[in-house]
């Protein structure tokens, strides 16, 4: 893609360097790519690997530090790469391992980390692994996987439901047993209480770190033991799930003896000494979207991940000043408190556009969003169409290829309107996508929303949030481990912080999450010189400042 024509967005050549004495995770920004819907170029109407080196210039310039790529090793595609069939290869439908080896070149030329997805907690049916832990009960793998006799009345071991429906247990007659999915029947979940497996897995991840991947996102991170006596979970205590998730019967458990095993931790501790046998690999992980605050504690307390989301944003249907106030004293900031990476958007859920039931008549609302995520102490991940404020896209049922969306439909229709291709250029067959029709259809409202056509509008939320990125890397302190609060209600986020050297130079961050004007009284706050070149801006009255709707003001800390 070309280069833009704005004079405010810099090239990576100009940026400054990261922060010295941070590494380079903390406080990074990480822009997610969902392979399949990135960029075509082998004509197949599925996006690659290829593409995602032709287009990585848009990437760059976006003045985000790393890539986090979605699975794109070999698979039967039922879950879209996230049930893996040979974990040390590429799927063809992407490309090969030389290619991946070209995308970490290229990104690391750039200036640019390269994060895989790496789906531990299950593998394909197809997989070489389950296709001979199935064939019998004394085979070398036959203990690989979660075996359990039926119940004396032919019944499944336990109550354990599927996250995408039904019972998590499926029959397999050449054993006379049931296997455990936590997914998809065709997802069967590994048995991570036996130390082989957790040793095959590992070399597998040492494999890719050879390889030069910069780190891992680890898909369903919780979900990897079990509880070995398989004892039935009980009711929820919330029977009333939030409203994005009444669908799904998975909400009326509590899921305590499924997921979140103890074990687990000490496995993610084995993974992150792996981790560290390399220089500067990081390990994100996913949390699923029970207790979030208690679960960030525990997989990122010191030896363990680096970096975790949760859902406390994604399946959000209001995000304000409040809500993140307190998300930022639940986490907390002292050494040992891990650190967290803020997520408004990703592949799993409604686009944020759609989602949040606020400033919707606001053009840029999700744009002061993400700007205030990315002040927060903590890593952002930023989800591909997110920085063109892309809303959902509307699939009709005969084109939903999800799994997912085909079972819960039509309560739920999936996640397929958060994965609809890249809009590059709104003048081209498929919005230049693909010279063919692509896997999931292109929205017209898309098409107006196109790169090619932001690009031309300076105030565009592309441009705005490339000259936001780009003026945060020359703040040291948007980087730092110090953080306070000064203010957070409705309406209003305002955040201090301070640089890892020093602890003394710092900015203050004021935002108004609001479709309302909002002043501030400058008595109230340390608000030194104002700070420019940010695109944003409030105004500076006699006693206060007025800050306009879905904006923001920063200024040095006296």
């Amino acid at each position: 893609m070309g280069r833009p024509g704005v004079a405010a967005v810099h090239a990576r050549a100009n940026l400054p360097a990261m922060t010295q004495g941070s590494s380079w995770w903390q406080g990074a920004v990480i822009y997610q790519i969902y392979p399949r819907s990135f960029k075509d170029t082998s004509a197949d109407g599925v996006g690659d690997l290829e593409g995602i080196v032709a287009a990585l210039d848009h990437v760059v310039d976006l003045g985000v530090d790393a890539l986090w790529i979605s699975p794109f090793q070999k698979s039967p595609m039922r879950d879209f790469g996230y049930d893996v069939e040979d974990y040390l290869a590429v799927d063809p439908l992407f490309g090969t391992v030389d290619d991946v080896k070209q995308i970490i070149a290229e990104a690391h030329k750039r200036g640019l980390k390269v994060l895989m997805d790496q789906v531990l907690s299950h593998t394909s049916d197809q997989h070489p692994w389950f296709r001979e832990s199935r064939a019998s009960r004394t085979n070398a793998r036959a203990d690989w996987y979660v075996w359990a006799d039926p119940k004396a009345d032919g019944t499944a071991p336990s109550n354990w439901l599927s996250l995408f429906g039904g019972p998590s247990w499926q029959w397999e007659p050449r054993r006379g047993q049931y296997y455990l999915h936590n997914f998809l029947g065709s997802q069967p979940d590994l048995n991570f209480h036996n130390p082989e497996v957790q040793d095959a897995l590992l070399d597998m991840c040492r494999f890719w770190f050879d390889i030069g991947v910069d780190g891992f996102r680890l898909d369903a991170c919780t979900f990897y033991f079990h509880d070995r006596l398989l004892t039935d979970n009980p009711p929820a205590v919330d029977r009333e799930p939030p409203g994005l998730l009444r669908f799904n019967p998975y909400t009326l458990q509590a899921h305590i003896h499924d997921v979140d095993q103890p074990e687990t931790l000490g496995f993610m501790a084995r993974l992150r000494t792996l981790a560290e046998s390399y220089d500067g690999r990081v390990l994100l992980g996913e949390l699923n979207q029970i207790d979030g605050v208690r679960l960030h504690k525990a997989y990122t307390a010191p030896g363990r991940l680096q970096l975790a989301y949760g859902f406390f944003l994604l399946n959000a249907e209001h995000v304000d000043g409040a809500v993140l106030g307190d998300l930022v004293a639940e986490l907390g900031d002292h050494p040992g408190d891990g650190w967290p990476c803020w997520a408004l958007d990703n592949h799993d859920v409604m686009r944020a556009v759609s989602r949040l039931r606020q400033g919707a008549h606001h053009p840029g609302f999700t744009i002061t969003l993400l700007a205030a995520l990315s002040c927060l102490r903590g890593a952002l991940c930023l989800y591909q169409g997110s920085e063109l404020a892309l809303p959902q896209a509307e699939v009709p049922f005969e084109r939903l290829r999800d799994p997912y969306g085909r079972e819960f439909y039509p309560a739920y229709q999936g996640r397929d309107g958060a994965r609809t291709p890249m809009p590059w250029q709104a003048d081209a067959p498929h919005c230049g996508f693909s010279s063919v029709e692509p896997w999931l259809p292109i929205p017209d409202a898309h098409r107006q929303m196109a790169v090619s056509q932001q690009l031309r509008e300076p105030g565009s939320p592309l441009n705005r949030l490339r000259r936001f990125l780009a003026w945060r890397r020359t703040q040291p302190a948007l980087r730092g481990t110090y953080e306070k609060i000064h203010a957070a209600d409705g309406g209003l986020l305002v955040v201090e912080r301070r640089s890892y050297e020093t602890h003394q130079d710092g900015v203050l961050c004021l935002f108004n999450l609001a479709d309302e004007i909002r002043e501030v009284p400058l008595a109230d706050l340390p608000m030194g010189e104002d700070l420019t070149g940010h695109g944003f801006g409030g105004l500076r009255l006699e006693h206060t400042l007025q800050l306009p709707p879905w904006s923001a003001h920063f200024t040095a800390l006296t």
